[in-house]
Formats: C-alpha cells, sequence, structure tokens
C-alpha cells in the first residue's frame, strides 16, 4: 500500500504538470501570434505567411524527428487513396482555421475572439446534424440556445466590434467545426488511428501547400512591396517552436488523462486568455457584460461536453461488445 501511494501521487503530479504545460503554452501561443502579428516592433501583420512558416516549419521538423533522428515513429498504413480522401480535406480545414483566426488579430482582441470561439459547439452540432453525425433532439436545442445566447451577450457587451474580424473569427470556427466533422468521417469511422507526430506528420504538408496558393496571390506581392522580408528569425524561430509544442501538448494530455480533462482545461485555459489579455494589450477593454455572456456561454459549452463525453462512453462500450475490423490496422493510438 505503503508502495502504491508514491506511485499514484506522482501520476496526479505529473497530470498537474501535463496540464500547466498544455495551458501555458496554448495561452502564450495566442499572445505569441497577437504579438507578432499586431506589434510596431516586428511589423508582420501577414496572418497568411507566419500560418504558412508554421507549418513548414512542423513538415520540417517532423520529417527530421521520425526520417533522420528516427526518435518518432509514424503510424504504417497510410495510402494515397486515403492521404487524397481523408488526410487533404481535414489538412485544408486546418489551414483554413488558423489562417481565418490569425486574421482576426489583426481586427478584434484576444478576448473577444475567444468568446466568439465559445460559439464552436453550435457550428459542430449543425454541421453533424446537416452530416447526419448527430440527431436534434431538445436536449441539445436548450444548450444550443444557452451558447449562442451567451455569445449574443458578450458581443453586445463589446465596446467596439469591428464586423471584419468578426467574419474572420466566425470563418475560422465554421472551418475548425468542418475539421471536427472531417476527423470523424473520414478517420474515426474508417477506422483510421494515427498517433500524434503521424497526424502532424501527414497534415502539415498539406496544409502548407493549402496556404501556399493564396499566400501567393494576397500576402507575397505586399511583402515585397513593403520590404518587410527581413523578419527577425529568432522571433520566427521561437513563434515556429511554440506552435509545435502546442500541438503535441495537446495530445500529450490526451495520452494521460482524458477527454474530459482537454477539455475542462481547454476551458480554464480560455479564461486565462480573456484575462491576461486585458492586462496585456490595450486594445482589449472588458466589460461586466462580455464577462456575463462569456460565463453563459460557457456554461452551455460545459453542458455540451458532459453530453458528447456520455455520448462517447456509450459508443465505446457498445464499440467493445461487438467485433469490428478497421481500415488500418496499428499498433497504439492516442486518440
Amino acid at each position: 500500500m505503503a508502495d502504491r501511494r508514491p506511485k499514484w501521487v506522482k501520476e496526479e503530479f505529473l497530470t498537474y504538470i501535463y496540464i500547466l504545460i498544455y495551458i501555458s503554452l496554448s495561452s502564450g501561443q495566442i499572445f505569441f501570434n497577437k504579438w507578432v502579428l499586431s506589434s510596431k516592433e516586428i511589423n508582420f501583420p501577414y496572418p497568411l505567411g507566419l500560418t504558412l512558416l508554421h507549418m513548414v516549419f512542423s513538415s520540417v521538423l517532423c520529417f527530421v524527428l521520425t526520417k533522420v533522428l528516427k526518435i518518432m515513429k509514424v503510424e504504417e498504413g497510410m495510402t494515397l487513396d486515403i492521404y487524397v480522401s481523408s488526410v487533404l480535406p481535414i489538412g485544408a480545414m486546418f489551414a483554413m482555421t488558423l489562417w481565418l483566426g490569425n486574421t482576426a488579430y489583426l481586427y478584434i482582441s484576444v478576448a473577444f475572439a475567444q468568446m466568439l470561439k465559445a460559439i464552436m459547439p453550435v457550428a459542430v452540432f449543425i454541421l453533424g446534424v446537416l452530416a447526419g453525425l448527430e440527431v436534434m433532439s431538445c436536449r441539445m436545442l436548450l444548450i444550443m440556445s444557452v451558447i449562442s445566447f451567451g455569445v449574443l451577450v458578450a458581443s453586445v457587451g463589446e465596446i467596439s466590434i469591428n464586423w471584419v474580424g468578426v467574419v474572420y473569427q466566425m470563418g475560422g470556427v465554421v472551418g475548425e467545426a468542418l475539421r471536427l466533422i472531417f476527423m470523424e468521417i473520414f478517420v474515426k469511422r474508417k477506422g483510421l488511428k494515427l498517433n500524434p507526430i503521424s497526424m502532424m506528420y501527414y497534415v502539415s504538408p498539406c496544409s502548407a501547400v493549402c496556404l501556399l496558393l493564396p499566400w501567393i496571390f494576397l500576402e507575397m506581392p505586399r511583402m515585397d512591396a513593403q520590404g518587410t522580408w527581413n523578419f527577425k528569425p529568432i522571433v520566427l524561430t521561437l513563434n515556429s517552436l511554440c506552435t509545435f509544442a502546442l500541438n503535441l501538448s495537446v495530445f500529450l494530455v490526451i495520452s494521460h488523462t482524458s477527454a474530459l480533462t482537454i477539455r475542462v482545461a481547454g476551458v480554464v485555459k480560455d479564461w486565462v486568455v480573456v484575462l491576461l489579455s486585458a492586462l496585456l494589450f490595450a486594445d482589449t477593454k472588458l466589460t461586466l457584460i462580455n464577462l456575463f455572456g462569456y460565463a453563459i456561454a460557457i456554461a452551455g459549452v460545459a453542458a455540451y461536453n458532459n453530453h458528447k463525453l456520455k455520448k462517447e462512453a456509450s459508443r465505446v462500450n457498445s464499440d467493445n461488445s461487438a467485433e469490428s475490423i478497421p481500415l488500418v490496422s496499428t499498433s497504439t493510438s492516442n486518440q
């Protein structure tokens, strides 16, 4: 008993460390991106270019870690047909999410962007219903109404709304919702299981290609005209490295804890970002109406997460009682 207790204490301690790392990296990356895109010191208002750099950096680092240094393993079984039909749509939506979400920081505050992100479950549910993955019910309708009402109240409380930024942020929300739907349709339901490094290894190059074409036409001419190619390499490297570390930390928390933990940690992170942004950025002015509406929305998000986790648990139990043959056989999975 004495031997088990120290082991249990150690595991609990590590769990909190993982959660703290995730919250710190996630919050820090949001602030870092905002600073890079908006600060006069860096002078790099190019969200497409920044996101493209993140994806190229992630692609190169994944290749080095798996193929050169071979300290991480890529899951086998990926075929051209699976890549085109499954990974490509996910990578395209991931690129869209990051591009539009980063662009929103040029027009609205970090805090307000986080408040608008609370509408995510509503977008996921509506698209899920249209795709036949979700079923409309009175309970879910109530939850969606609470979230929508909370976001609406938070928006009313915003002192200065820039509708261009709102449109960009909502576009990012739709992109993320589509990515989650595609993950459900193209990955989970096909039995395709990829570990964290494998997912980044396959998705990052695809996202980079999807971002390259619009960058060439939309931002590269502006960068040439304004001569902003002398971007500080140290800032670039640190920003890209933080993004890579953040992506890994999400899967690290899930693999060592549970889906519930990462969702609770996500809610805590959102509040940390909203409150800290008011201290760090001059364009953030929080009001009581802002916070009240956001609290309502977060309550709805918590109810949605609870509903989804119960649904997933019941589906896992039913899957365990029936035999199924996966599309791609893998040895391990962190999802």
